[in-house]
């Protein structure tokens, strides 16, 4: 993403850029705050998407590595009208949420059990070189009535910040699941 610097911080130069097609910003987190503004079409690739991007912004010929922190939209048109982002250091860790991605076959499913997934993403904190892009959960050994918790979760150097007892993924019981027959009964 590129911008370019605001000579003005106001409510008049705010709307000016957004009749422009601009979007007011601001980059806080380093040495000190930087106003600037953004092509509209710039956001779209970072809002949506489930995944947690890290944005490089190029202002003015100088990188900031950053995170989206938050976005204000119009409360009708749904319109952009400013965007805060965090300015990421190598050396601090980041707090962010991450996308989870189910993979395997669970054996509960294959009996007719449903598959619920509790969380779309985690929060987790780890410096910037070890953040992952999405984490993996296997539901490969779950049965009927199991499920996997973030305390099941054991990744390097990443702290998990949700609650320990929350469920990821669960296989729930449904009425046609399939009981697995037993001798002699």
């Amino acid at each position: 993403m590129s911008g370019s610097l605001r000579g003005n911080v106001g409510k008049k130069d705010a709307k000016a850029q957004r009749k422009e097609g601009k979007v007011p910003c601001v980059i806080y987190g380093g040495k000190e705050q930087i106003h600037f503004s953004a092509d509209v079409t710039a956001f779209k690739p970072i809002l949506y998407t489930p995944a947690s991007n890290l944005v490089n912004i190029n202002i003015d010929g100088k990188e900031y590595l950053t995170i989206l922190q938050d976005v204000q939209s119009h409360p009708v048109s749904d319109n952009i009208l400013h965007a805060d982002f965090l300015e990421l250091s190598a050396e601090k860790p980041v707090i962010i949420p991450v996308p989870i991605r189910v993979t395997g076959t669970s054996p509960g499913v294959l009996l007719g059990g449903k598959l619920i997934k509790k969380l779309r993403k985690l929060k987790i904190k780890a410096l910037i070189e070890h953040l992952p892009d999405e984490i993996e959960v296997s539901i490969s050994n779950l049965d009927i009535n199991q499920s996997v918790k973030v305390a099941d979760l054991k990744l390097k150097n990443i702290e998990f910040l949700d609650i320990p007892t929350a469920v990821i993924v669960t296989v729930l019981s449904t009425r046609n699941v399939e009981t697995p027959l037993i001798p002699g009964k």
